[in-house]
């Protein structure tokens, strides 16, 4: 069994990340589950990881430009991880330590400074914490936290590999 190469594989990765904001737009649209804004960041990743595939596939860079496309999915997953692991943590915190609910996300990027709007939303709130949706017993950020994983370690895989 000879394994695709590596065009394909990114276009693979791509579609995943594709498949998760279809799935995030279908929670939103008929689920009627709002997107807090850690949510709004972690969608944000996952379309930046899904672009860095696109872009790859499309380009199919050989030598040693395959790195450069391993630099960019790990930043992107990365950030996915990272926005998603705080997301997961904020989730798990006692009720009595949960930060009160905040202004919308909305609202803190149109009348805050950058700086203070990005801690605002980092900070996290009561809407943060709330679970609405549970499947297998986890949360959609830490199932948000597992797939840009799996799919990030996925492109590091398939972009440092020799053809």
């Amino acid at each position: 069994m000879t394994i695709p190469g590596r065009r394909i594989l990114n276009f693979a990765g791509f579609l995943g990340c594709a498949g998760m904001m279809a799935y995030a737009l279908y929670a939103e649209h008929v689920l009627y589950l709002m997107p807090c804004p850690l949510c709004v960041f972690e969608r944000i990743a996952v379309i930046s990881l899904g672009l860095v595939f696109l872009v790859a596939a499309i380009h199919n860079p050989q030598g040693k430009g395959r790195f450069a496309y391993t630099a960019l999915v790990v930043l992107a997953a990365g950030a996915g991880v990272g926005v998603a692991g705080w997301h997961v943590w904020i989730q798990n915190l006692p009720a009595d330590e949960v930060p009160s609910c905040g202004p919308g996300f909305e609202y803190i990027v149109d009348e805050f400074p950058m700086a203070e709007a990005l801690k605002m939303i980092f900070t996290g709130s009561g809407e943060c914490a709330s679970i609405d949706w549970v499947f297998l017993g986890l949360s959609m950020p830490a199932w948000v936290l597992i797939a840009t994983g799996v799919i990030g370690a996925f492109g590091v895989w398939n972009n440092i590999r020799r053809a």
